[in-house]
């Protein structure tokens, strides 16, 4: 009888459970339960979605290990007796970008650029509104009372792994002290440093204003204990990750890959062999699941910038494919920069889009088309050179996410990045990467299950598209003309 793992994806949007073959890595079973909309949310729900999650996918009664890989950053509070002081702020909250602007200040006395350089080199990331530490700050300055109860700090997919372990409010000792996570999460707090693997006393007191209990940072095959909640009683718990970490386990990226992520957003990291310190901001230095390190690019305009180019041209999102196929590389010379939710990478949150090299020749259906797929990916390829800039090791290119299905958008990144590009079978890579995990603490090393790709994507070098990007984006944006 086969041996079973699970892996969980505890994402902004819903819970995921897959159940895999800890041998083999086939599939067996899943499921999935939706999560609340909204930016702040009480951890109840997640817990509720994902005892649903696991109901649709069978059970876990027959599970051997179980992995929690879960957004990153979001503020987890508990009190002295482990209840939750006040629902979490997501990642995505924003009402903390003025707390992490203050602590950037204050860390270099006034200075930004010293106190940008000096959380870099701390943490590996300057901070923005997402961080953890910029929220619990936000907690200090504006609910002061719930900042004192705070006796714990904790991370979502550490707080669901410590409730299948039978721990929550009142639950009796060791309690608060049973809380653990990984690296990878810790990474994306703002007061752990992924170079010393230490965490920063300093910066809690001056976030929120005394050091709570904090989980322990585990290694990438340490267990974080037994299941005695949802799954079979004695199964072991992996450590869990932050989702982008467990997404490079899931699609095998290893030291010299880069994973390019076409979702709402782009997200370009790699799995680097040595901590990045980027004062920019650009590039955050996160740790990985495996041991190593995963600087992490976000860019703001991916997939939406091709679901608005297919209603304006009143064709599906096959249909945009098509058309830019169709099109000669390079779309004759027509270039769009993509900006139409301002951009982060570079830091131009409020640039918008722009088309540039108008004639009457080029005003094309396919043209614009091919001018919409070159424009998101000649994004992402700034945001590949912002990793190399680091001394990040780039060989290949693993590219996933919705839009990774587009040949067009395949043969684009296969041009513009000038590397080899593979595209993983279709699937769910974050909690694929926590099954791998789980299996991992189970057998003692992360097993080799078979990675489903598509042969190295061929297409010739498209000579001269980034490099006329780059001169347009330069002179319309970064020289400050409109």
């Amino acid at each position: 009888m086969a041996t079973l793992v699970a892996g969980v994806d505890s994402s902004t949007q819903s819970c995921k459970v897959i159940i895999r073959d800890a041998q083999t890595g086939a599939a067996v079973r899943s499921g999935s339960a939706r999560h609340p909309e909204g930016t702040e949310v009480h951890p109840d729900a997640w817990w509720d979605a994902l005892q649903a999650a696991v109901a649709a996918a069978g059970g876990l009664d027959d599970v051997a290990a179980v992995s929690i890989a879960g957004q990153q950053h979001g503020m987890v509070c508990l009190d002295a007796s482990g209840a939750v002081v006040r629902p979490a702020l997501l990642w995505n909250d924003i009402r903390s970008a003025g707390t992490a602007e203050t602590l950037i200040k204050e860390a270099g006395d006034g200075d930004e650029a010293a106190g940008a350089r000096w959380w870099a080199q701390t943490t590996g990331t300057v901070p923005v509104a997402s961080i953890t530490a910029a929220k619990l700050r936000w907690l200090a300055e504006n609910e002061p009372a719930n900042a004192e109860r705070t006796a714990a700090v904790c991370l979502p997919h550490d707080w669901l792994t410590w409730r299948l372990a039978g721990y929550g409010a009142g639950s009796g000792e060791p309690g608060l002290a049973a809380l653990a996570t990984d690296r990878s999460d810790a990474s994306g707090t703002g007061y752990w440093s992924p170079a010393s693997g230490e965490y920063l006393p300093a910066v809690l007191k001056q976030t929120l204003g005394h050091v709570p209990v904090l989980p322990r940072v585990l290694g990438p095959l340490e267990a974080a204990g037994r299941a005695r909640t949802v799954a079979r009683t004695g199964a072991l718990l992996g450590p869990g990750a932050g989702d982008n970490a467990a997404a490079a386990l899931g699609v095998g990226a290893g030291v010299g890959d880069v994973v390019v992520s076409i979702g709402t957003s782009g997200t370009v990291f790699a799995v680097a062999g040595h901590a990045t310190s980027d004062a920019s901001g650009l590039v955050a230095g996160f740790a990985d699941a495996a041991g190593h390190y995963l600087p992490l690019v976000c860019t703001l305009n991916a997939s939406h910038v091709l679901d608005a180019s297919a209603a304006l041209l009143g064709v599906t999102l096959p249909g945009l494919t098509e058309l830019a196929l169709s099109a000669s590389p390079g779309a004759e010379g027509l270039t769009l920069v993509p900006y139409f939710e301002g951009e982060r990478t570079p830091n131009l949150p409020d640039a918008t889009g722009s088309l540039h090299g108008l004639t009457l020749r080029n005003y094309t259906r396919a043209n614009l088309a091919r001018a919409a797929v070159e424009g998101i990916v000649c994004a992402l390829a700034d945001g590949l050179a912002a990793l190399t800039a680091q001394r990040v090791a780039a060989e290949r290119i693993i590219l996933v996410g919705g839009a990774a299905r587009s040949e067009a958008v395949q043969q684009a990144a296969a041009g513009i990045f000038g590397l080899p590009v593979l595209v993983p079978e279709a699937g769910e890579y974050v909690a694929d990467g926590a099954a791998r995990q789980a299996a991992g603490v189970l057998g003692g090393r992360f097993p080799d299950w078979e990675e489903t790709r598509t042969a190295p994507i061929a297409s010739p070098p498209l000579s001269g598209v980034l490099e006329r990007y780059r001169a347009v984006v330069s002179a319309t944006y970064t020289e400050g003309r409109p």
